[in-house]
């Protein structure tokens, strides 16, 4: 399964790329998250893998973060591996005036199970629905400073 979202962040490139190339910020913009462990490579560079954990209730997943292409300002690739899943992210921040910058997330839905094929065939709309709470999440902190931590 494949989408994109989009979104218009009222801040300039710069400023945009230094939030959301810090793992420190991710609490501040991706619900569930409870810790990051950095495993190898430079962070934030081709082929640097995290560990991040989130919960959801008394659900708990460990996903691989791994970037696959890093070409900051514009693009910055990552997978994330999971029980069942890998999400191919393509992440590409465009100059749209000095102050604005638009955030194109183009992503690609592996199934790697039985029960996660079912899933994205039944329910696709909570995947992309999920990714957009995420890129509005960071629109708030960035333009307002609005943690959901």
């Amino acid at each position: 399964m494949e989408y994109t979202n989009e979104i218009l962040i009222k801040k300039s490139i710069s400023e945009v790329i230094k939030k959301y190339n810090s793992t420190a910020n991710l609490k501040h913009w991706q619900e569930g998250l409870v810790s990051t462990e950095h495993i190898s490579g430079n962070p934030s560079e081709l082929g640097a893998k995290m560990k991040l954990i989130f919960s959801f209730g008394k659900r708990k997943m460990e996903v691989i973060e791994t970037v696959t292409k890093q070409q900051l300002p514009n693009e910055l690739h990552v997978t994330y591996t999971t029980n069942g899943v890998r999400n191919i992210q393509e992440n590409y921040f465009k100059v749209i005036e000095n102050n604005a910058t638009q955030w194109i997330s183009k992503t690609e839905c592996q199934p790697t199970s039985f029960k996660m094929s079912v899933m994205l065939f039944l329910m696709p709309s909570l995947f992309k629905k999920q990714t957009e709470t995420y890129m509005s999440n960071f629109k708030n902190f960035v333009e307002q400073g609005i943690s959901i931590g």
